[in-house]
């Protein structure tokens, strides 16, 4: 249900943001404790339930098997399927831009031991729709919008977040789901390390004359990882990595010269190119926040951290939050104790960060080790990756790894209601 005012209730749990850890958050929440628990999601855009008053977005998500496995328990899942492509296989090659021939430098079968699709790749726009839907439609969950989020005040059983509108929102937990420069993060005095890379990530669909095959293509070019993700029909979701710099001058471009730059990183590899969809851009950063709690409040999704998007697990990072958070929350109210209890957020925080910032170190270390085009460097990796390619047994592990299904799992990552 939908409220545009505020009134003097206080929430069990007020989330702010409502994108896709924030959305997902909620209803997770609401499956997990029913009608009892007062949930309200904070969002800055207008009311639009079905996705319209939000901007045309090209980008798409690799979605790993234990997120199905979430969005599946959530009644999600079954929204979006038909949007979905499998990915069959990941190839993976190392050249210079001018190389006419991309040799393949590794490859594996992208199926977890089980034989399932490891990973699949949706749009964002699509799985945003639904998870908006879903939450319109969901009679435990109030949604406010049309106010942006100005701060925060933390007291002893209730905090309070305050809106540009003047009305203010009282809960006995909130959660900031809010994304990289999260204000409530920010008001909580929860500080962040990182770094900005020098890059421009770039997106955007292309129609291609050739069948993708359900193959995924990771080309590490010195400027940056160049993936090309396979759509369902003859689509594919480009995201690219580049040089600041250059990727101004290329995102000046005309779209047939647009088109050119997107060829010579393609090699021809799917036939003729064309875009089917908008550019989009944004600088490439890694941050990840020195705490993910504080008194009645919790950091989940961009607002916790920020990865460079070389192994696309960015969303898959948020939704592991959202399962943790909302196991940890059920574990404490079987003991009796409230949204907000110390104890059960400090659990979510221990059972979360560390997992967070090895992905963050992992995936800042693999970035600096491709963005470069010196000889021997080249040389080291291309032979570790050969290497890798001789492993079948290292492949699986890395294949389990990105499909969300190695460590400590909640229950909704294993496709379990809580």
């Amino acid at each position: 249900m939908t409220s545009n005012s505020d009134d003097t209730q206080i929430d069990d749990i007020v989330i702010s943001g409502a994108s896709f850890a924030g959305l997902t958050l909620a209803l997770a929440l609401a499956e997990t404790f029913g009608p009892e628990l007062r949930i309200t999601v904070l969002d800055a855009t207008p009311a639009t339930h079905l996705n319209t008053g939000r901007r045309p977005d090209s980008r798409a998500s690799a979605l790993s098997a234990a997120s199905q496995r979430l969005l599946g328990t959530l009644g999600i899942w079954s929204r979006i399927s038909a949007a979905a492509q499998p990915v069959s296989r990941i190839e993976i090659t190392d050249s210079s831009l001018e190389s006419g021939i991309r040799p393949v430098q590794m490859s594996y079968d992208n199926a977890t031991d089980a034989g399932d699709p490891a990973t699949f790749i949706v749009p964002n726009a699509t799985l945003l729709i639904a998870l908006d839907a879903a939450v319109a439609a969901h009679p435990s969950i109030r949604v406010m919008s049309g106010a942006a989020v100005t701060g925060l005040q933390t007291g002893p059983h209730v905090s309070t977040v305050l809106r540009a509108d003047g009305s203010a929102v009282r809960g006995r937990l909130v959660v900031a789901a809010d994304g990289r420069r999260s204000v409530l993060r920010d008001a909580a005095g929860i500080k962040v390390i990182g770094w900005e890379y020098g890059q421009t990530g770039i997106v955007t669909t292309v129609a291609h004359e050739r069948p993708h095959g359900g193959v995924a293509v990771q080309h590490f070019l010195p400027a940056g990882p160049f993936a090309i993700l396979p759509l369902t029909g003859d689509r594919s979701c480009v995201t690219w990595s580049e040089d600041a710099k250059e990727a101004v001058r290329i995102l000046a471009l005309d779209d047939e010269r647009f088109l050119d730059e997107l060829d010579l990183r393609f090699g021809g590899r799917l036939g003729p190119l064309a875009l089917a969809g908008p550019r989009q851009s944004w600088p490439l950063e890694m941050h990840l926040a020195r705490a993910y709690v504080a008194p009645r409040f919790a950091l989940v999704g961009d607002a916790a951290h920020g990865v460079h998007p070389i192994a696309g697990q960015g969303l898959n990072l948020g939704l592991r939050d959202v399962a943790a958070l909302t196991e940890v929350l059920a574990d404490a109210a079987r003991l009796g104790l409230e949204p907000g209890n110390a104890d059960a957020l400090a659990r979510y925080e221990r059972w979360r960060r560390f997992d967070s910032m090895v992905s963050a170190a992992t995936f800042d270390g693999l970035n600096r080790l491709f963005s470069n085009d010196w000889t021997l460097v080249r040389a080291a990796r291309d032979v570790g990756l050969g290497l890798v390619d001789r492993m079948p047994g290292l492949k699986r592990l890395l294949v389990q790894e990105a499909a969300g299904l190695a460590g400590e799992l909640p229950k909704l990552l294993k496709g379990e209601r809580i």
